[in-house]
């Protein structure tokens, strides 16, 4: 015969009571499929992010930015400006290279905006130049930055053979691996046909260059030609004219009938020398020192990080065990971001879990009962289950955000299964037998715990209305929370009652009794002092109210910055030297400050580009610069990052290193960027005139000096270069039926040469590349000396380039940015760690706006400012709207005013203990968040 029970009932409490093997089954169903959602979930550092962001980039190597800006683009800005939606538009102009952004209000369909602005790229094509490489665009998606990047090196291959091994072996061996989108190659050099013209012998034969480009371009081709019937059957008709080898193209003959009376062929060979070789080394790349070739594989945008890492190491060193990579190749690791991912994320499964063992270990202590702290135990993993359950079905991932959020659920599911699990321990120590004692205890703190759960609920949802970028961080954190405040009441309503009722109260332990009777003295004790405190409730009130004043103020200072920065030891060192240095003089440069940073003791790793820089299978040339990217050893293992910087920068300033600016700086979260500038505080002005621009830039660089806290202060304007200007006398020009296309190729030729045709040899397509003898093309005086062919109408006349053209030095910028379709420039500087961020940026404000800035030029600030503010305002306005939601719940469980009043008033007082947190947050970490995330 069962118990009678109380009259109030436990709802699904009491149900699970008296049916302990369901609730024992739905628990393990729970369970397993818990697991499979675990497996499932998709691991990242970060939730995924997508700004609404669009970027367009051309380049075309060896142009000046001016000629880049006002021929592409402009030419870019008119068609992308009026793309649907569009809120911003954003470019730089540099030597061979436009880049241009396309902002977007949060919330857009990126895919759709894409393709928008890809029509308007296909317009805009019409206009520009025919000699640009293949346009790229894409969106901002920081998981299209490489998930991993290897450094390939050998020490018999040279640096053509490695390229060639690299590119059609490994990457094609790589790339078919599941969840790599792209394997993409940089670095090394690659294989070249060059044909060195002979100017003198092609101007003997009345020929210039655009003869032999014209050779190349006609007679280095298939030809389909239809089909040839007969009878019953068809074949295929083609004429063959693809040239193979080197060797082919010098017998290619050369018809001189245009100049002479007869036919009198010559071979090309004749009039240009065919080099089998390879391209002009331009941009280094090396591995401590070491010459190597990068390799960086992308992940699909779905693909799990860790899982693409593991597969992609896991089939390199399949390959070696199979023999297919030589023993002579090294493949070194040298940016693994599954590595970071598991770090960050073992150190936040480390505080969960020591979290747990500490309230198991606090459970104990107060029941005294190993079987009653092992429920404790077994819930606690069952509700995360639970939520990750909860968590796959809306497609979240696994990352730092959504394992804080089961962090803190930890805590809210220790708060309610202690409290039904006391209840029922209490009850059954006063006498109550079995189910009767549970069902009576499971009935007076169900109303409790559905409402503390519902007040949780109401305190956290709200900030799902966040927009924005912080909207996209934190989002997953907020879901992350309330499903695990959901399972965590579910778990304490079924599971821990179902359980507990089956355990006996039992015979007290001298451990038991000792804690009993402390916890005796200690209750005595509060009741005293209440008794007491509540003579002066006033008083009380009062002391509180001045802590409160006191200590608010911590809360409401300005916002440090956006996140606190992970010191995964990775540190990047940027250098700049005086334009027209050499990339050989840069690079011995740069080996001076790789040689410094491979002596210290906490290095583990240093990537070194010379020349430029490269993202992908996309390279950036520019002799004047270099990087190096540093990993440091593990935490364990050495001082902090921060500490490291200091240091190198000292060491760097003793190698006084002439001419050249060095910027040393802690590497960020990887594609995480809270402002349009290039760094933490960025200003702009906006004018027409870029001499002028560049005069205010050098006096906002000068002002920014002044504000404590800010390091690495650039313009972006600051470099100059000299070009040589070419300036064709039209009439001249007119005259020879020439125009300035054709002296500028010519110049193109002379310099650079010009890729006219392709070879097929092996199933693999090589450039052939038309120029003129390098060695004969170094000084002003060579280039006054360039032949070229004119047409007066009856003969071809030959000119000079210094009878036709005036050429002069001049100087000219090296970057040029624009926004709106309107040319600025931008000071940009580094902020140090625990300076706030917030009063630096006003401090440098007030110190900017005592510029006395010429009519039509507008001073402002890069926008960090203004996302740090939103973020602020939003998160007030949501914790004013949560605080509302949490006195509407507590007043439907009252059906009172008075007490959600008092409750609410007494939250706020918890403000205190929130500052003084905030405070050793500071001290330790220099870090202080925005404050809708202190609160959490």
């Amino acid at each position: 015969m069962k118990p009678h029970l109380s009259s109030r009932s436990g709802g699904i409490a009491h149900w699970s009571i008296h049916h302990p093997v369901a609730v024992i089954m739905l628990t393990l169903a729970a369970v397993v499929l818990g697991l499979f959602s675990l497996d499932s979930l998709k691991i990242s550092l970060l939730p995924h992010i997508i700004y609404p962001s669009i970027g367009v980039r051309i380049n075309d190597p060896g142009v000046p930015a001016g000629i880049m800006e006002d021929q592409i683009t402009r030419q870019l800005e008119e068609q992308l400006a009026i793309t649907e939606d569009a809120i911003h538009i954003r470019s730089a102009t540099r030597e061979g290279r436009s880049a241009v952004d396309l902002d977007f209000a949060y919330g857009k369909d990126i895919d759709i905006a894409l393709r928008d602005a890809s029509t308007r790229l296909d317009r805009a094509k019409r206009f520009l130049p025919d000699t640009i490489e293949p346009p790229v665009i894409y969106k901002r998606d920081p998981s299209q930055l490489p998930a991993a990047e290897y450094a390939i090196s050998s020490t018999t291959l040279d640096p053509v053979s490695l390229r060639d091994w690299v590119d059609y072996s490994l990457s094609k061996w790589l790339i078919n691996v599941p969840g790599v989108a792209a394997a993409e190659v940089a670095g090394g050099l690659r294989r070249e046909i060059q044909i060195i013209a002979d100017q003198d012998r092609l101007f003997a034969h009345g020929l210039d260059i655009f003869d032999i480009e014209e050779i190349l371009k006609k007679d280095n081709r298939d030809v389909a030609s239809g089909r040839l019937r007969g009878g019953s059957t068809e074949t295929p008709v083609l004429t063959l004219g693809r040239l193979h080898r080197a060797d082919e193209i010098a017998q290619l003959p050369v018809d001189l009938n245009n100049t002479q009376s007869s036919f009198q062929p010559l071979q090309l060979g004749y009039l240009a020398k065919t080099i089998d070789g390879h391209e002009e080394p331009r941009l280094h790349i090396r591995l401590d020192s070491q010459e190597a070739i990068k390799l960086s594989i992308q992940k699909q945008p779905q693909a799990n990080t860790v899982s693409v890492v593991d597969s992609v190491n896991l089939q390199l060193g399949e390959l070696h065990s199979r023999g297919l990579i030589p023993r002579s190749i090294q493949i070194t690791p040298v940016n693994d971001e599954a590595r970071h991912i598991r770090r960050s994320l073992n150190n936040a499964i480390t505080a969960a879990v020591s979290g747990a063992l500490l309230a198991m270990l606090v459970v104990y202590l107060f029941l005294g009962s190993i079987r009653r702290t092992l429920i404790i135990g077994s819930a606690i993993p069952i509700a995360i289950l639970v939520a990750i359950t909860l968590m796959s079905a809306v497609d979240l991932t696994l990352n730092i955000m959504t394992l804080g959020g089961l962090a803190l659920g930890v805590g809210m599911l220790v708060d309610s299964t202690i409290v039904m699990l006391e209840n029922i321990y209490r009850h059954q120590r006063d006498g109550e037998q079995g189910n009767l004692a549970a069902g009576t205890a499971a009935a007076e703190v169900t109303s409790a715990i559905f409402a503390s759960t519902s007040t949780n609920l109401a305190a956290v949802l709200p900030f799902l209305f966040i927009g924005g970028l912080i909207g996209l961080l934190f989002q997953e954190l907020i879901i992350t929370i309330s499903a695990a405040i959901v399972a965590s009441m579910i778990v304490a309503l079924t599971l821990v009652p179902a359980l507990a009722a089956r355990i006996p109260a039992g015979q007290e332990g001298w451990l038991r009794r000792f804690i009993n009777r402390a916890l005796e003295r200690l209750q005595n004790g509060y009741a005293w002092l209440l008794r007491h405190l509540l003579k002066g409730a006033w008083l009380v009130i009062l002391i509180f109210l001045v802590l409160l004043g006191v200590t608010v103020n911590e809360l409401l200072q300005p916002m440090s910055t956006f996140l606190p920065r992970i010191d995964d030891g990775r540190i990047g060192i940027y250098l700049t030297a005086d334009r027209g240095v050499s990339v050989n003089e840069m690079d011995t440069i740069t080996s001076r400050i790789e040689k410094l940073v491979l002596q210290q003791p906490e290095t583990a790793s240093v990537l070194t580009t010379v020349g430029g820089f490269t993202f992908g299978r996309s390279r950036y040339e520019t002799a004047n610069r270099a990087n190096l990217q540093i990993q440091l050893k593990p935490p364990g293992r050495r001082m902090s990052s921060r500490q490291w910087v200091s240091k190198i920068r000292k060491a760097t300033k003793e190698l006084q290193l002439a001419g050249v600016k060095i910027r040393i700086r802690q590497r960020g979260i990887r594609g995480l960027r809270i402002g349009r500038g290039d760094d933490d505080v960025s200003f702009h002005v906006r004018g027409a005139e870029l001499e002028v621009l560049k005069e205010i830039g050098q006096q906002m660089a000068e002002k920014l000096k002044e504000v404590p806290g800010l390091r690495n202060i650039k313009q972006s304007n600051e470099d100059v270069t000299m070009e040589l200007s070419i300036r064709p006398d039209r009439e001249k020009m007119l005259q020879l039926d020439l125009d300035m296309s054709l002296v500028g190729k010519a110049v193109r030729f002379a310099l650079e040469g010009r890729k006219v045709s392709t070879i097929i040899d092996a199933d693999r397509s090589i450039d052939v590349v038309l120029k003129l003898n390098p060695a004969e093309t170094t000084t002003v005086s060579d280039l006054e000396n360039i032949i070229l062919m004119g047409n007066t109408g009856k003969m071809s006349v030959p000119v000079r380039l210094g009878d036709l053209a005036d050429i002069a030095l001049r100087p000219a910028p090296v970057t040029i940015i624009r926004e709106q379709q309107q040319r600025i420039v931008e000071v940009n500087a580094t902020l140090e760690q625990g300076v706030n961020m917030e009063q630096a940026i006003r401090q440098a404000q007030k110190l900017l706006d005592e510029l006395d800035l010429p009519k039509g030029y507008t001073l402002y600030e890069g926008g960090t400012l203004k996302t740090l503010q939103q973020s602020q305002e939003t998160g007030y306005r949501l914790l004013a709207l949560a605080l509302f939601l949490v006195l509407v719940v507590m007043a439907v469980q009252y059906e009172s005013l008075r007490n959600p009043l008092i409750i609410l008033f007494s939250v706020v007082f918890s403000l205190i203990g929130v500052a003084l947190g905030v405070k050793i947050c500071v001290l330790r970490t220099q870090t202080c968040l925005l404050p809708p995330i202190r609160g959490l």
